[in-house]
């Protein structure tokens, strides 16, 4: 099952957060502005961290954390049915308590019509009061009407008339499941990879290292297919029941050695005051765990040596590789817990900068990684890296800001489509063409520009006179007729934007040419969201603004050359122009 919705309230910098989930989730934004709280709010839910009081929101007593799942699998279904909605999905809450404590509860859903409530169907037994029930057709017309039957055929009418229905949602009084305590794990394997960590962490003979859920799952099947391993195990059961006072049938055991029989006694002796006996049980061991001990990585590049001698990238580059391996084996894996309820095989992996000590191709090659990991699994993270995002995945991205007045942390994301037909298509296409242009999630403000001149100029005209800024983002559009598209995106996102555009009304074009040019410029101004956006125009083009007339090759370096000489002036107009961009 995959999370659908998040809702955090009162968590940290949190107050009330509700986001939409993908398969794979991406959280960005500035630091110190909230991302890892979202991260350890998700581990709060699935009992991977503990609550203190310092991650109560200022004045508050309470959080909770509520996740709404959903594509439950025909095992989540069964685990899951009390909670079970019309869709297939379940909404679960957990909230901690300051004094400590904390609870699961569930959402039941109810259909408003109280007839089809299943904790009404007793009142319908009888054939006068069932006549008025809209799946009386569904029922025998004679004999008895008994509470399965109404049931059956409640459920019947439910499952086909969805869309009619309405649904009420109520949270349970008692605990999930009817349990204190859910066992962790029940909602599937959580895999937690923090921004600073010790590679020897995943690879330790810790039952809880990633490599050691790895490598028990391999060694379950060694020692329960081969025969060899299996007899073995035989004997030394059957060794060891030697030392037990009884036998399996409860009998006395006379095969046990006097000596330790002889101690049993003595010990027994010295407690008589006590009116207590002793019998001393010597278990035998799991050869299982014997198996899992004392087992050593090593790297093997020319010289053998251990993982800790290595670079923090080919660190960190194998516990991806132990992450997706383990992905593959729960997806065949067949798990309960104690209670013998079948666990989820849904698995979830929560990033803390997964690309921290890669360089760029490597970050590039991890974002394929993720998201071929995504198509099974669930894949949750939070990065500072433009090479880990995509312009066609913006349904993934999530931007975290916080406000500074209140300290409190808010969410902005797209869900629906932003563009349809050829406009998708295009937009699609700019991500090749220039692939850093994800570059503009990160950005304080992004100036969208025509082309490779004025992404050349703007920000060297910016640099002469001391203005520039390094937390704008300038975007080369690859045209005029792109930065409609571009706008469309920062207005979804609320990220602060200026359209530098040119008029195009050069003396060498004709009436069309100007006319098409003003068609454009329209339509950007159109676009605009002057709440969060605005626009720069350069009369006819930037060349005309430098004082000179555009040529139809090398028009960066042109540009460039031009105004790097010692005796060139910036026009006054330009230089306000680009004062107001960087202001």
């Amino acid at each position: 099952m995959k999370i659908e919705n998040v809702k955090i309230s009162n968590f940290r910098s949190i107050i009330n957060i509700d986001i939409s989930f993908e398969n794979l989730m991406m959280f960005i934004g500035q630091n110190n502005h909230g991302k890892s709280n979202i991260l350890y709010a998700i581990l709060f839910f699935f009992g991977e961290i503990k609550i203190h009081d310092l991650d109560f929101f200022d004045g508050t007593d309470e959080l909770f954390v509520e996740i709404l799942f959903s594509n439950l699998d025909d095992t989540d279904q069964v685990t899951f049915k009390k909670y079970l909605t019309h869709d297939k999905k379940i909404l679960v809450r957990k909230t901690a308590y300051k004094n400590g404590s904390f609870q699961y509860n569930g959402f039941i859903q109810n259909p408003q019509d109280e007839c089809l409530q299943e904790a009404n169907i007793s009142n319908y037994t009888n054939h006068d009061t069932a006549k008025n029930l809209p799946f009386y057709d569904l029922l025998p017309h004679s004999g008895r009407l008994t509470k399965a039957l109404i049931q059956e055929a409640q459920a019947s009418y439910i499952e086909n008339h969805q869309e009619e229905i309405v649904f009420t949602y109520e949270l349970e009084e008692n605990n999930f499941l009817g349990l204190k305590s859910v066992a962790q794990g029940i909602f599937g394997e959580v895999f937690f990879i923090p921004a600073i960590k010790n590679v020897s962490d995943d690879l330790s003979n810790n039952k809880t290292s990633t490599f050691t859920k790895l490598y028990s799952k391999v060694i379950e099947y060694v020692t329960t297919s081969d025969a060899d391993i299996s007899t073995i195990k035989e004997q030394i059961n059957r060794q060891f029941q030697k030392f037990q006072k009884y036998d399996e049938a409860g009998s006395v055991n006379d095969s046990r050695p006097l000596e330790l029989t002889e101690f049993e006694n003595k010990l027994a002796s010295h407690l008589e005051e006590w009116g207590v006996n002793l019998e001393v049980e010597v278990l035998a061991p799991n050869i299982d765990d014997v198996f899992k001990s004392n087992v050593n990585i090593w790297i093997h590049d020319g010289i053998k040596t251990d993982i800790q001698r290595k670079g923090h990238g080919l660190q960190r580059a194998i516990t991806f590789s132990l992450i997706k391996t383990l992905a593959e084996h729960l997806q065949t894996a067949n798990t309960s817990d104690e209670s013998g309820r079948q666990i989820s095989k849904s698995s979830y992996f929560i990033f803390e900068e997964p690309e921290l000590y890669l360089h760029p191709q490597a970050q590039r090659s991890l974002l394929s990684t993720l998201k071929e990991l995504s198509t099974e699994s669930q894949v949750i993270l939070c990065t500072h890296s433009s090479s880990l995002l995509n312009l066609e995945d913006y349904k993934s991205i999530a931007i975290v800001r916080k406000d500074i007045s209140t300290n409190q942390t808010s969410i902005t994301q797209y869900q629906s489509e932003l563009f349809i037909g050829n406009e998708k298509q295009k937009f699609n296409l700019l991500s090749w063409i220039n692939p850093d242009r994800a570059e503009l999630f990160f950005a304080k403000k992004v100036i969208l520009v025509e082309g490779a001149t004025e992404k050349t100029i703007i920000p060297f005209i910016a640099k002469k006179l001391g203005i520039f800024k390094f937390e704008y983002t300038l975007i080369d559009c690859a045209s005029k007729d792109n930065i409609p598209l571009y706008i469309e995106l920062l207005n979804k996102f609320k990220i602060p934007y200026i359209a530098v555009y040119d008029k195009d009304h050069q003396q060498s074009k004709n009436q069309d040419a100007r006319n098409s040019a003003d068609i454009i410029s329209s339509k950007i101004e159109n676009k605009i969201d002057f709440n969060i956006g605005k626009s720069i125009v350069f009369i006819n083009d930037i060349e005309e603004e430098l004082g000179y007339t555009a040529g139809l090759n090398g028009k960066p370096f042109t540009a460039l050359e031009t105004i790097s000489q010692d005796t060139y002036l910036i026009p006054e107009l330009l230089k306000n122009k680009i004062i107001e961009i960087f202001e």
